[in-house]
């Protein structure tokens, strides 16, 4: 059962993160891994989409409900798929300089033990190339150089 939290700053305004993360629609164009999405619903408080995630020969699709409390905080909750669950969390906080405290949370579970155990394995890589996906993203949306938002962290 993988689990993980951090807090990192960035050079970016709580504003312009939330927005980044809530998209979810645009996940295909910059998470790795994620190879469609499918928003079922969405509104200014809540999205359910559904997620194909594929790696190699392994594609799974599932269902998440993304609660949003404009702009600091976004739940991302499990609904049906090939996990047990699923419990991710982003806040934002807006720190002195302008820029942004950013915590992290994630924590999930397969159902089945061979996914889990390869999840285990490559759960830290897997995990840094995703935020780093994020900030990449933010850099590109938000006109700062991937260098500046990594030194600025």
């Amino acid at each position: 059962m993988p689990r993980h939290s951090e807090t990192k700053h960035l050079p970016y305004t709580p504003e312009q993160l939330f927005d980044l993360v809530a998209d979810v629609a645009r996940y295909d164009e910059f998470l790795p891994w994620v190879v469609a999405v499918r928003v079922r619903s969405s509104s200014e408080k809540e999205t359910i989409a559904d997620l194909v995630v594929g790696f190699n020969a392994f594609k799974e699709r599932f269902t998440s409900r993304v609660v949003k409390e404009r702009p600091t905080r976004i739940c991302v909750d499990y609904v049906d798929g090939p996990l047990k669950y699923l419990h991710n969390e982003w806040k934002f906080e807006r720190a002195a300089d302008g820029g942004t405290n950013v915590g992290f949370s994630v924590d999930f579970a397969f159902k089945s033990r061979l996914f889990e155990t390869l999840a285990g394995s490559m759960f830290d890589r897997a995990l840094r190339r995703m935020t780093s996906a994020f900030e990449q993203r933010a850099a590109a949306l938000y006109g700062i150089s991937k260098s500046s938002a990594q030194s600025a962290a």
